[in-house]
């Protein structure tokens, strides 16, 4: 039993500051900026690695975020060369539809989901926004009562009957988590062991973790909070890193690649039991990766190094655990 790597066919198109989500059979890599700028292409790797190639996003951006719910996975905001409030859903048979525009136009914004919910929190619209927008499985949006702290470049992961937004950029690293139930109402829990910026969120089985990030230095944190939002510290990252990728089911939560002030290439992965393992390293080095999960599937997908800056290369874990692994999403800048 364990996590077998593998290298599937490459994205049709090398990217970085792409993001990625989930629905149905297929994990989906959306935007992202190209050689040429930003671009709208969109991948989708179905639960055999096959890859196809849906209908583009609307509109051309980077620096978006995505998140699922019920049959759709959502990729909201980014920048096009201004901050875009810009919503692509995707269907299970991988058809577009464009739900009602975020309330503000944003990037560094996060998703998450809770119950019939999905999130689109924080972000930049020019300054540091506190702007929540909630999308439910019909795809109409509300707008629940805002972060209690304005703030870019935060993570956002889910646990039980809880979606959670940790850490980000107010001026400064902040370790400020908010947390919205199944109602949409706000609570503040325990804050992060340390602010930071440019950290990930992943959710296993009665967890949510935040790891990695910047703070005075690369973070080698982890932080993991369970179904009554009360934070406990895993075993710290083998590497300390920010810009890295995070992918997860209910039995694993990896956290792949980043910046440890040079390209990484390390994956930790942590178990429902928090205990943390290193799976086999990516197949390249590389930060702004984004990753999902698709049937018995975690994939990283894009990012660049120092030898390219646009990469299309694909790594896949086979999560061979016998159980039901339902399909997760994470936001990736």
């Amino acid at each position: 039993m364990g996590l077998t790597h593998s290298t599937p066919t490459d994205l049709g198109e090398g990217r970085r500051r792409l993001s990625s989500a989930s629905v149905g059979d297929y994990g989906l890599f959306g935007g992202g900026e190209k050689s040429a700028g930003v671009t709208s292409y969109v991948d989708a790797y179905n639960t055999s690695l096959t890859r196809s190639t849906p209908t583009a996003l609307t509109a051309t951006r980077d620096d978006l975020a995505g998140v699922s719910v019920g049959s759709y996975a959502l990729f909201g905001g980014g920048n096009t060369g201004s901050v875009s409030a810009v919503v692509d859903a995707y269907n299970t048979s991988l058809t577009r539809s464009t739900p009602t525009a975020l309330s503000a136009a944003r990037d560094s914004l996060a998703g998450a989901s809770v119950g019939n919910y999905a999130l689109f929190g924080g972000g930049n619209t020019g300054s540091v926004s506190n702007v929540i927008d909630a999308y439910n499985t019909s795809l109409t949006r509300s707008t629940p009562t805002a972060l209690a702290t304005a703030r870019s470049l935060l993570a956002g992961a889910s646990v039980g009957d809880y979606a959670i937004f940790a850490g980000g950029d107010t001026g400064s690293r902040s370790a400020v988590v908010d947390a919205y139930n199944t109602s949409l109402t706000r609570s503040t829990p325990t804050v992060l062991s340390n602010g930071r910026s440019y950290l990930k969120g992943a959710s296993i089985t009665g967890y949510a973790l935040f790891g990695g990030g910047f703070s005075s230095t690369y973070a080698t944190e982890v932080d993991a909070y369970n179904t009554s939002l009360t934070r406990s510290t895993p075993t710290a990252l083998s590497a300390g890193r920010y810009r890295l990728g995070a992918a997860s089911n209910d039995n694993y939560a990896l956290f792949g690649g980043g910046n440890t002030g040079s390209r990484s290439d390390v994956v930790d992965a942590y178990d429902a039991s928090l205990t943390r393992t290193l799976p086999t390293v990516l197949d390249e080095t590389k930060e702004y990766v984004a990753g999902a999960s698709v049937g018995s599937y975690l994939i990283f997908a894009g990012g660049f190094n120092t030898t390219n800056w646009y990469l299309d290369s694909v790594d896949a874990y086979l999560d061979d655990t016998p159980s039901d692994n339902t399909t997760n999403f994470f936001f990736m800048w």
